[in-house]
């Protein structure tokens, strides 16, 4: 039938498709995914810092090929928090949840046994940051996925023409309690210092606190929802992660392991960072 149309009632037909497409497509959301543009470069020693994108809340980070183990300290005022990064020269990314303030960047190469050496130092001045809470919307070295990440995905499918925030918390928390269980066996057998593992949770349906937490965060943010992973301790002093989400302005908490049955949801929690 196609083939005895008129040129016209094809053009037609081509252009009824296309916008069809374009309709699918443009329901999702879009997955900010982080940059290193060069367009604006800081270099010391062997730390390399693009902070092109700093408006955006993050900044791009690599370090010269080297054999020993580096570590990254990035001080805002009195507070520091530092990082394990990698030497492969690849970027790695890091956010700048502190707001419009400036931060040091300082790289440590490590000498001998615990011992570390300052191998290059920058300042970064996000002043032209605009939102305070769009570095929660990116990934992370904490929260570490891509646009083809599965639970990315997912999250896409099941927020599908959702525009409310307040839908999409409810929609990806619901999922996340009812398709995951908490793993035992990696909470006692986990290494200290080890990131979350969003692969791992999503391949094997389950994960602990942090794997949680970090998965549910990247499902929020690729679906334009705010979230924080927090890094704190539990009831008297037990390590632990959850999730604060920022819906319709409010800081919205999430505990994935608490709603699994793996925690006492009565606890106190004290944060100590975020990310």
């Amino acid at each position: 039938m196609f083939a005895r149309m008129t040129k016209k009632g094809k053009l037609g037909m081509l252009i009824a498709f296309a916008l069809v497409i374009c309709v699918v497509v443009c329901s999702y959301a879009e997955v900010l995914m982080p940059e290193a543009t060069g367009k604006k470069v800081q270099k010391d020693g062997k730390l390399l810092v693009d902070s092109s994108n700093c408006s955006e809340g993050y900044i791009m980070v690599r370090t010269k090929k080297d054999n020993k183990r580096m570590k990254l300290r990035i001080t805002m005022g009195g507070s520091s928090l530092n990082y394990d990064i990698n030497s492969d020269g690849n970027f790695e990314v890091f956010p700048l949840q502190f707001g419009r303030v400036p931060y040091t960047v300082t790289l440590w190469r490590n000498v001998e046994g615990k011992k570390y050496k300052e191998v290059g130092k920058v300042v970064v001045q996000p002043k032209d940051m605009t939102d305070e809470l769009r570095c929660f919307l990116y990934p992370n070295q904490y929260v570490n996925y891509t646009a083809d990440t599965e639970c990315v995905k997912v999250a896409g499918d099941l927020c599908k023409d959702m525009t409310e925030a307040k839908d999409i918390f409810k929609t990806v928390t619901k999922y996340v309690v009812s398709n995951f269980s908490y793993d035992f066996i990696k909470s006692v057998t986990v290494k200290s210092g080890e990131l979350p593992d969003i692969e791992y949770c999503w391949e094997k349906k389950m994960g602990i606190c942090q794997d949680l937490s970090a998965m549910t965060c990247a499902m929020l943010r690729s679906q334009g929802v705010p979230a924080r992973l927090i890094i704190g301790t539990l009831g008297s002093g037990t390590p632990h992660a959850w999730v604060l989400a920022v819906v319709d302005g409010e800081d919205t908490f999430f505990d994935p392991t608490a709603e699994l049955n793996a925690t006492n949801k009565t606890d106190t929690y004290t944060t100590e960072r975020w990310y």
